[in-house]
């Protein structure tokens, strides 16, 4: 790893500027309207004073003094400043914020990516505009290798034969940020961010990668968590318009811009990929990010044999989840031979019917071998449930399902209970596992939630006396496991200190952002962190490294077991790997 941090210093501080200032086809659409980044902070003077307060606080000249000058603000216990110093950071020193980072990761990352990422979307507008970062909008549909070529004839490096060298993009539409909803083009934060872990955690070269922002528009207050009136706020910078949207044949409402007919041309996104594979090669990692469920799935489905890409929030968290439950089996079973027999046998409840979890179920149903019957699944208005099978297109299933996605997650057959009722869901379904992923309900796994995964380990537990165990093997195996994924910390399904004191320190916990380390009953607990930064790097530049041309799914599996130790490579399924893809075993 020294080598890769070493070289990573050396190609950040080659990270080239000069060209940024003559772009204006790929900054967002309010900036370029303004006629340039500088013209932007003249027309909001707070954005300005901002500006030149950050740039006179930033005067570092070596990592050490980085590290001081981020903790000491730090200190003051909000790290959103933390947040806007280090991006003031990287854009005057980029190899002295990177130093900085790879010298303290712990400590760094979760100020420039999760928890502190979601909060800096929430303000994007209201800081400092900076030139990292690719905007491409649906007005320059049909345009779009343009827009894309000349922003890496300002960020990125030629190679030998004069193509541009890039290795990744990651590209939203900021439809879906974190568990906070719809920021539009201030969701530029988080393939900033991402892209930082890429280079930080798995030596990708900063300087051959690409952020960028698909501006279709932006949502009302009524698209976001916190209510903001975004798309209206003077500091906007992307397009001051609303998604266009309608339902499709699955019922769902999703972007119009996605789904353009024949005789329309391609879709916007297959613009963007083919003209991203045109510039930069097949080898580039094209890689969606927090697009919303509802167009996740058919926009994956539609491109991931004809590039290089993959979902992070439906395939990487879900390789990252069953890792993680994987890792709560070996805690409760460390003699177990075979994990992955284990997890065939477990039930699982997943509270949350989006792409977190429909990409979980998916890979431990399609990959793993787990029967459907050990799979459960809730919405917003209870158990997913179907009455028949799917017919012959006449006659659909009729049931609680809000897309094709979560109708083959349904089961068969009308709960008798009322299955909005998470508590009598669980007495009734007596999962061993429960697993949060909602982004909506903040603390919805309350005192009777986590009681009621009690009281079935319980059960089990006295059945186990009743055949002789010893009680040491009971205390053991008998643990829930509640993990609770939503991200940021605010919109987590429950804390880390609730799950331990509501279970008397019995559950084995993990969240996705991390909880501190806490004492419960005198032992000091360090909470589970159950976050796709552990899968995603490694496994792009897996892709990378050995020139891949497809993602087949088989992979996440794979990545899943090496995020779990000693976990044995299970059968696979009969499919070959480049026909299956989630949701479809």
């Amino acid at each position: 790893m020294a080598h890769i941090n070493g070289a990573l210093l050396v190609l950040a501080a080659s990270l080239p500027a000069g060209a940024a200032s003559t772009r204006r086809l790929s900054l967002p659409k309010s900036v370029a309207d303004a006629g340039s980044i500088d013209d932007w902070h003249g027309r909001h003077p707070e954005l300005s004073e901002l500006r030149d307060l950050l740039d006179g606080m930033c005067t570092a000249s070596t990592v050490a003094e980085a590290q001081a000058a981020v903790r000491a603000i730090l200190s003051l216990g909000h790290p959103i400043w933390g947040y806007a110093y280090l991006r003031m950071l990287h854009h005057k020193q980029p190899h002295l914020y990177f130093g900085a980072l790879l010298a303290s990761p712990e400590e760094l990352l979760p100020v420039v990516y999760t928890p502190t990422v979601g909060e800096a979307c929430q303000k994007f507008g209201r800081m400092p505009f900076y030139p990292r970062g690719c905007y491409v909008s649906l007005s320059q549909r049909g345009h779009v290798r343009a827009v894309l070529e000349e922003y890496a004839v300002a960020h990125l490096p030629r190679g030998a034969d004069g193509r541009f060298e890039c290795q990744c993009v990651v590209f939203t539409d900021g439809g879906r940020i974190l568990g906070l909803g719809d920021l539009g083009a201030w969701g530029m934060g988080i393939p900033v961010g991402k892209l930082d872990l890429y280079a930080v955690c798995a030596g990708f070269d900063p300087a051959r990668t690409v952020p960028l922002l698909l501006d279709v528009g932006c949502s009302g207050p009524e698209g976001n968590s916190a209510g903001l009136d975004i798309r209206n706020d003077r500091c906007y910078i992307g397009l001051r318009q609303e998604r266009e949207r309608h339902t499709s044949a699955a019922g769902t409402l999703v972007n119009s811009a996605y789904y353009a007919s024949d005789a329309d041309g391609p879709s916007i996104v297959s613009e963007l990929l083919d003209a991203a594979r045109d510039l930069f090669g097949p080898a580039c990692v094209l890689q969606f990010e927090d697009f919303n469920s509802n167009d996740a799935f058919p926009l994956l489905e539609a491109e991931r044999r004809r590039h290089l890409t993959y979902n992070d929030d439906i395939q990487g968290t879900a390789a990252v989840c069953v890792a993680a439950i994987l890792g709560a089996l070996r805690l409760r079973m460390p003699d177990t031979e075979s994990l992955v027999d284990e997890l065939r046998d477990t039930v699982v409840l997943f509270h949350g019917a989006g792409s977190a979890n429909l990409g979980t179920a998916s890979l431990m149903m399609c990959e793993a071998g787990v029967p459907a019957d050990n799979i459960y699944m809730t919405n917003s208005r209870g158990l997913l449930w179907r009455d028949r099978e799917d017919g012959d297109g006449e006659h659909p299933p009729e049931g609680n399902f809000r897309n094709d996605e979560q109708k083959r997650m349904a089961r068969l057959g009308k709960p008798t209970w009322e299955s909005t009722d998470l508590v009598e869901t669980i007495r009734r379904l007596k999962p061993d596992m429960l697993v949060g992923a909602v982004g909506g309900s903040p603390g919805c796994f309350s005192r009777a939630v986590v009681e009621a995964m009690m009281a079935v380990q319980e059960e089990r537990a006295a059945a186990g006396r009743l055949c002789g165990w010893r009680e040491q093997r009971i205390q053991q195996q008998f643990r829930p496991t509640i993990f609770a994924l939503s991200n940021p910390k605010t919109q987590a399904e429950i804390t880390a200190q609730d799950c331990y004191h509501f279970s008397r320190g019995r559950a084995i916990f993990g969240s996705g952002t991390r909880f501190a380390p806490l004492n419960v009953d005198s032992r000091m607990r360090r909470p589970g962190q159950v976050n796709n930064f552990f899968i995603f790097p490694g496994l792009s530049f897996g892709l990378m490294a050995c020139a891949a041309t497809i993602v087949p799914e088989s992979l996440f599996l794979v990545a899943a077991e090496a995020g779990a130790p000693r976990v044995p490579n299970p059968p696979r399924p009969r499919r070959p790997p480049w026909e299956r893809s989630p949701l479809q075993c």
